[in-house]
């Protein structure tokens, strides 16, 4: 099982798939079929992203990190950088770099997964 301290499981080259889990429940990336997350590492369902419903996961896999930037969200301004699947390029949501909160502080180094870039 990935490391809850590590966030991202990322390469440096966006078509090679570093961690596949054959035996074990992963969300998916819709458009390529990628695994993103393992379904153990869900935190929370109750979360919102660009496009809807999204997933708070302690960990993800296969992504690039974007460039990090401030964000408005619902719940406070936070650093964030969007995570985009190394299978397609696809965005998938984004990963929680610092929240300005101190009630916001659990979200820090997690990731946040679009409902709409990832399958059951």
């Amino acid at each position: 099982m990935p490391s809850r301290r590590a966030l991202i499981h990322a390469s440096t080259d966006p078509t090679e798939v570093v961690s596949i889990f054959h035996d074990q429940p992963c969300y998916y990336c819709l458009k390529c079929s990628t695994p993103l997350a393992l379904q153990d590492e869900l935190v929370s369902k109750s979360f919102s992203g660009r496009e809807g419903a999204a997933y708070l996961m302690h960990s993800v896999i296969n992504v690039k990190i974007g460039k990090s930037e401030g964000r408005q969200l619902l719940t406070g301004y936070h650093t964030v950088a969007d995570i985009y699947c190394i299978g397609c390029g696809t965005t998938v949501g984004w990963t929680y770099l610092k929240a300005h909160e101190l009630s916001q502080k659990y979200k820090e180094a997690k990731g946040n997964i679009s409902l709409r870039r990832k399958g059951l």
